[in-house]
């Protein structure tokens, strides 16, 4: 219940700062939903909360499935490139607006 409503509130938070007009707050709306991925996607591998995959207490079929650890392991690198990616193209398109049109050689009078 705690995790289901955790998930709920970073992408509500997500969504929310998406819709907001900075490219910053966008980066920030982009990785709360990918936070929310990455536990949608462990709690897929926890099913019961199984055991501890390195004690001796427990067999093999009790143990952590590992495919989603990988996954979110995946997931965060790729979500902190695209973060990186982001907030460079914030950077540099911070200025792009068009408040003045380039010269293009026409006369724009005739």
């Amino acid at each position: 219940m705690i995790l289901s409503l955790t998930v709920a509130v970073l992408v509500a938070g997500g969504v929310y700062l998406l819709l907001q007009r900075s490219m910053v707050r966008a980066v920030f709306g982009m990785t709360l939903i990918s936070h929310a991925a990455n536990f949608v996607l462990l709690a897929t591998g926890v099913p019961g909360w199984r055991a501890e995959p390195l004690t001796d207490v427990s067999s093999r079929a009790d143990m952590a499935d590992p495919l989603p650890q990988a996954f979110v392991l995946t997931a965060i690198v790729i979500t902190m490139a695209v973060t990186i990616f982001m907030l460079t193209l914030a950077v540099i398109g911070r200025d792009d607006d068009m408040s003045q049109h380039p010269a293009t050689g026409e006369n724009p009078d005739s």
